[in-house]
């Protein structure tokens, strides 16, 4: 019953938006802290006229720790990922799970093909939507 529900959901009733972007060029250090400022885990890096360029997630941040890494004078385009899978508003939310999955992320950006990336469609998006669809089809017992 849930597939079916989820089926008939696009990615634009659940996505995050807006989302937060950063520039190639920002401060890793400064992005962190807005990062954690903004309670988000992920920023999307975009170019001046505003086109996907790659995201950055809290996962990259932990990465570089282990690493013994320091954030202060790198820009974020030294570790964002750029091999990006993406989704539109449009697709239904069964269909972008499954590109999750398949990709093995957390984080989706949603793009519009004339107004850039609108959204973005995390794993928490995913877990409040079926958690809602689950608590709203439970059966009542008295």
């Amino acid at each position: 019953m849930l597939s079916t529900v989820m089926d008939d959901v696009f990615v634009g009733r659940i996505m995050s938006s807006p989302v937060t972007t950063v520039a190639a060029d920002a401060n890793a250090k400064a992005v962190a802290k807005r990062m954690l400022d903004e309670n988000i885990s992920s920023v999307v890096v975009v170019d001046a006229d505003g086109a996907l360029l790659g995201i950055l997630t809290s996962t990259d941040f932990v990465e570089i720790a282990a690493k013994g890494g320091d954030t202060a004078g790198l820009d974020v385009s030294e570790f964002m990922t750029t091999d990006l899978v993406t989704v539109t508003a449009n697709d239904p939310v069964e269909a972008a799970a499954s590109v999750m999955l398949d990709h093995s992320v957390h984080h989706l950006p949603v793009v519009d093909e004339t107004e850039g990336v609108v959204g973005m469609l995390t794993t928490t998006d995913m877990t409040a939507y079926v958690s809602g669809i689950e608590q709203s089809s439970a059966p009542v017992l008295g």
